[in-house]
Order: structure tokens, then C-alpha cells, then sequence
């Protein structure tokens, strides 16, 4: 399954990768890709525990990045 996620305040592309590399090595995701100049990250995990996985990858962006809000599109 693949959504796509607003990363709202997202302030540098150094953020941006930190944020790609981590997630990318969450158990469950199968990709990731994070475009820091549309504040947008796609994600891509099995489809019977997506909801999980999103779960774990919004706290795992929020101690990362604390001021930036994840919302689905």
C-alpha cells in the first residue's frame, strides 16, 4: 500500500533526509521517499498493517522533528 503525507513545517532538506533514512529502516516499510520542497513524504508498507506502521513512523518523525505535523492527504 502507498499514501502520501503532508509534512507541515518541515524547515531543511537536511531534516528531510534524516527523516527518509530513518523511517526507511522502520521494520515494515518497504520505501519512503521525502521531497523537502513539497513538504511531502510517500510512504509504502504491507497493506494489512499500514495503519500500524504509520503509527510508529508519525512518532519516529516527531522525535526527529518536533515541530512538524504529519498529515495524510
Amino acid at each position: 500500500m502507498r499514501k502520501t503525507f503532508k509534512l507541515v513545517d518541515l524547515d531543511c532538506a537536511h531534516c528531510a533526509a534524516k527523516i527518509e533514512d530513518s523511517v526507511r529502516k522502520m521494520e515494515g516499510v518497504t520505501g519512503v521517499e521525502v521531497n523537502f520542497l513539497s513538504q511531502k513524504m510517500v510512504l509504502e508498507a504491507s497493506e494489512e498493517y499500514f495503519s500500524e506502521i504509520a503509527d510508529k513512523v508519525v512518532k519516529q518523525i516527531r522525535k526527529i522533528e518536533p515541530d512538524v505535523t504529519v498529515k495524510k492527504i
